[in-house]
């Protein structure tokens, strides 16, 4: 249980009005929905029409204008019931069950079709893309599957690009983000399901997983804090990521967020849990852990060796990326005996002229190199790349040549940029950034000492962290109960000794390997 049981934990829903009953009179509920739900709504397209022999029935459909598919509604909708629906003239007696059940049985030829008894979930509907049919004298109202707004095609993901892997990317619309991961995982026991979150914005909410492999008990808690959330808008799956994880004030990323249906699949198949919000091309994955914050999808798609290599490479430039600059500091104004005499006088001979203490050259230089790749992020995609290689060098250059900085610092903070790159999360990469100033600050005031002193403090928040009940740390701190889960961490074993899923998944769900497979592998061990 986290922070967020303080804010989200009562029971603060907000109150909703009671839900207004349809009329049976079609005039009436047109009214209601012009004048009280849709007042002043251009983009609502209003389509009134008679059917019957003699055109003794009156019905209306309703769509917003851009969301729902024209054709669709004109060729499958209005023609069957403007043309071929003359004919019907049920007897007055059975008006209320036969006309239903002519046109869903016979005039409407649509995948989907359903009825709703309020005007406030027909209003959800048609903002939702849906189209409403209204009849006069029939008490409900009909919903007509019509989604059809403009999407973008899946396309390769910027964030987390690879040399070899799928090149499929999540868009924006939910349902193609949810195909696209059910797409790799043809299993039965697959379960999607759907929430509604933000009391105006209604945001649709998918959360898959296996039904055998995940565990319960993290299950059990998304549902309760995903139904505990009140607030007017989700408008992304960043904004529901803060509002669902444990400890909100922590600098670290609790929750994993990925372009790739791939990854999500993968995460799916480990007995995690992916949550799919609407308008938002980043499916969250929980729970989550600093080790899945450093693993690539290109580290399963690669030789276990090279994989293994380049996991090492990650954790060394994550070291890099966040002490370089402060053992420079450190080195430099409290430990310089620390070096040896020949590169202690020439690091001095490349200071000399330098008018600031070590601390005040690492962050000019620190400082602009976080403004170039802010201003790189935010132009266009050719010139941002420009404006950061050459920005670096130009400013780099005329620092040295100004005697503001030293060349060595240049060198320093060049290479710790270099390798933030390296950090696959870029959630976390933008966690190493931020505590990077706070190690450099104390390595100015205690030197090492400062350094050790920050490394203590952080890993005993991360060892009281946790992601749904998960230790953030895992499978680190908790090896000697499962030695299998150090398997994919540090280095990637394998795949046919990875017989096991991490402990996220259920305890009976274990072994990936089904048993003929399993007994088949073990006879050749022995031999």
């Amino acid at each position: 249980m986290g922070l967020w049981q303080k804010w989200f934990g009562k029971k603060n829903k907000t109150k909703k009005a009671e839900e207004m009953k349809p009329n049976k009179s079609l005039e009436k509920n047109l009214a209601i929905i012009k004048e009280g739900f849709l007042k002043d709504c251009e983009d609502i397209v209003y389509r009134e029409f008679e059917i019957g022999k003699e055109g003794q029935y009156k019905a209306a459909t309703i769509h917003v204008d851009g969301m729902a598919d024209k054709k669709l509604v004109n060729e499958f909708a209005l023609n069957n019931l403007m043309v071929m629906a003359r004919d019907i003239d049920p007897e007055p007696g059975l008006l209320k069950k036969g006309l239903y059940e002519l046109i869903e049985k016979q005039n409407i030829a649509v995948t989907e079709l359903k009825e709703v008894e309020t005007i406030d979930e027909a209003v959800l509907n048609i903002l939702s893309g849906e189209t409403v049919l209204l009849l006069d004298n029939y008490e409900k109202i009909i919903i007509i599957a019509s989604k059809g707004w403009p999407a973008r095609s899946p396309a390769e993901p910027e964030t987390e690009a690879v040399i070899r892997g799928p090149r499929d990317g999540l868009v924006e619309t939910l349902r193609m983000n949810t195909t696209l991961i059910r797409r790799r995982i043809r299993d039965h026991r697959l379960k999607v399901k759907n929430y509604q979150v933000g009391v105006r914005s209604k945001t649709d909410v998918s959360v898959m997983y296996i039904d055998d492999i995940a565990d319960k008990k993290v299950l059990q808690e998304l549902d309760t804090r995903l139904n505990a959330i009140d607030i007017d808008a989700i408008l992304d799956s960043a904004q529901l990521e803060e509002l669902i994880e444990d400890k909100w004030l922590s600098i670290f990323p609790q929750i994993q967020n990925t372009e790739r249906p791939d990854v999500a699949a993968s995460a799916i198949y480990h007995g995690r849990i992916v949550v799919v919000v609407d308008n938002s091309p980043f499916a969250l994955i929980v729970p989550s852990t600093i080790n899945a914050m450093m693993q690539s999808a290109e580290d399963y798609y690669e030789r276990w060796q090279i994989a293994s290599v380049v996991r090492l490479l990650r954790y060394f430039c994550l070291l890099i990326a966040l002490f370089a600059p402060a053992l420079y500091v450190s080195i430099t104004s409290f430990h310089p005996q620390m070096i040896p005499t020949d590169l202690a006088l020439t690091l001095a001979g490349t200071r000399r002229g330098v008018p600031f203490p070590a601390i005040v050259e690492a962050l000019i230089m620190e400082v602009t190199i976080e403004i170039l790749r802010e201003a790189g992020v935010r132009l266009p995609g050719a010139i941002g790349s420009t404006i950061g290689i050459v920005g670096g060098l130009v400013i780099g250059q005329a620092a040295v040549e100004a005697g503001i900085v030293g060349p060595l610092m240049v060198i320093v903070v060049a290479i710790t940029a270099i390798a933030s790159f390296a950090i696959p999360s870029y959630n976390a990469a933008i966690s190493i950034r931020m505590l990077r100033f706070v190690v450099l600050f104390a390595a100015a005031a205690f030197g090492l000492y400062g350094i050790m002193l920050v490394i203590l403090l952080v890993l005993i928040h991360l060892c009281s962290l946790k992601s749904f009940g998960i230790p953030y740390l895992s499978p680190f701190t908790a090896w000697v109960q499962n030695l299998s889960d150090l398997k994919d961490t540090v280095v990637r074993s394998p795949q046919l000794i990875m017989n096991d899923r991490d402990m996220n998944a259920n305890k009976n769900q274990k072994n990936r390997f089904d048993d003929k497979r399993q007994e088949n592998f073990d006879i050749e061990e022995q031999e």
